[in-house]
C-alpha cells in the first residue's frame, strides 16, 4: 500500500514510523524549515529529521494546496494520505487525489475539543480522560467523520505527559487502520455536530496566571496544561515568573497575598491556596522551589 505522510512536528514522528512499518510511505510532506532559537537558526522540522533517517523523499511546498504541489502529490499513485499536526489547512482537491482516504489524527475525543490545542484544553477543562481519534477529512475543522478512537486518563498528568501518551496511541491506531484497510473499505461514523467545542489557540493571555480570579485548583490545571511548554506565568513582586508543578493546599490565603519559608511558598488565590514547586526566573532555568527560595530575600507574608 502506497502513502503519503503530512506532518511536522515531533508529536508526528511516532506516527510516521508506524505507517513506514506498515507501508510504503513514498513521501513525506512537511512544513518549511525555520528560524529558531535565540542564534536564529534555520532547522528541519523533526518529521523531516525522521524522513531521512528512514530514506524518505521530503516535500516542503509553502503552500499544499496550490497547482504545483496537487501535481507532484498525484504523480506519488498514494492509495492513502495519511496527516498528523500538518499545521496547514488542506482543501477539497488535494484532499480527492488518493485512491482509498484521506485521514487525520487529531489528539483529542471528538466532536470534544476541534481546533489548535485540544491536548492543553482537556487539562485545562479538567477533563477525566483524552484521547486520539482517527478520522477522514473533509473542509470543515475537524468535522469529519471517525473511524475509531483511543482513550486515557488525565488524572494529574501534565501536557508533556499526555503529549507523549497521545502521540503513542495515536501510532498504534494509525497502525490498525492500515491493517482494516487492508481487509476492505472501513466504515467511518459522523460526529455529534451539535456536541461540537473548539480549543481555541495558545496565546499569552491564556498562559497567565491570576489569583485573583482563578481558584488555586484552576491555577494548578492551567500550570500541568503549559508544562513543560510554554509555561504558566505569573506576575510576582515585579517579576514575570513561569510556574512548572504546583499542588493545591487547604490553607486560606487572600487573594494575592503570599506565605513563604525557606522550603515553601504558598500563593493565595480566589479560593484556596497554591504550593509552588517549580518556578523559572526570567532569564533563568528552572528550578526547585528551595533553590528560588535561596536566591531571593522574602518577608514571610506579603502581597504578590
Amino acid at each position: 500500500m502506497r502513502s503519503v505522510f503530512f506532518g511536522t512536528p515531533e508529536f508526528s514522528v511516532l506516527a510516521l514510523r508506524a505507517l513506514h512499518a506498515v507501508s510504503d510511505v513514498v513521501m513525506v510532506v512537511t512544513r518549511e524549515d525555520k528560524q529558531t532559537g535565540r542564534g536564529k537558526k534555520v532547522r528541519p522540522t523533526p518529521v523531516k529529521v525522521e524522513a531521512g533517517k528512514l530514506g524518505i523523499p521530503v516535500f516542503q511546498p509553502k503552500n499544499s494546496n496550490d497547482e504545483a504541489a496537487l501535481d507532484v502529490l498525484r504523480r506519488q499513485d498514494a492509495d492513502l494520505f495519511v496527516v498528523v499536526a500538518y499545521g496547514q489547512i488542506l482543501h477539497a482537491e488535494l484532499l480527492e487525489i488518493p485512491k482509498k482516504y484521506t485521514v487525520n489524527i487529531h489528539s483529542s475525543l471528538l466532536p470534544r475539543f476541534r481546533g489548535a490545542a485540544p491536548m492543553q484544553w482537556a487539562i485545562l477543562e479538567g477533563d477525566a480522560e483524552t484521547g486520539v481519534s482517527l478520522m477522514q477529512i473533509e473542509e470543515g475543522l475537524d468535522s469529519g467523520p471517525v473511524w475509531e478512537m483511543r482513550k486515557t486518563p488525565v488524572d494529574g498528568k501534565d501536557f508533556g505527559d499526555i503529549h507523549d501518551e497521545l502521540a503513542s496511541l495515536g501510532a498504534e491506531l494509525l497502525t490498525d487502520f492500515v491493517e482494516a484497510v487492508r481487509k476492505g473499505p472501513v466504515t467511518f461514523c459522523e460526529q455529534e455536530h451539535e456536541k461540537a467545542t473548539y480549543a481555541e489557540k495558545i496565546d499569552d493571555c491564556v498562559t497567565q496566571i491570576d489569583v485573583y480570579w482563578e481558584s488555586a485548583e484552576e491555577i494548578e490545571r492551567k500550570v500541568r496544561a503549559f508544562s513543560p511548554m510554554p509555561g504558566a506565568y505569573l506576575e510576582f513582586r515585579g517579576e514575570r515568573i513561569k510556574i512548572f508543578a504546583a499542588e493545591v493546599q487547604s490553607e486560606n490565603l487572600a487573594p494575592g497575598i503570599f506565605r513563604a519559608g525557606k522550603k515553601f511558598l504558598r500563593l493565595g488565590t480566589r479560593e484556596g491556596s497554591l504550593l509552588v514547586k517549580e518556578i523559572q526566573r526570567p532569564g533563568k532555568k528552572r528550578m526547585d522551589i528551595v533553590s528560588f527560595l535561596a536566591g531571593v530575600s522574602l518577608p514571610e507574608k506579603g502581597e504578590i
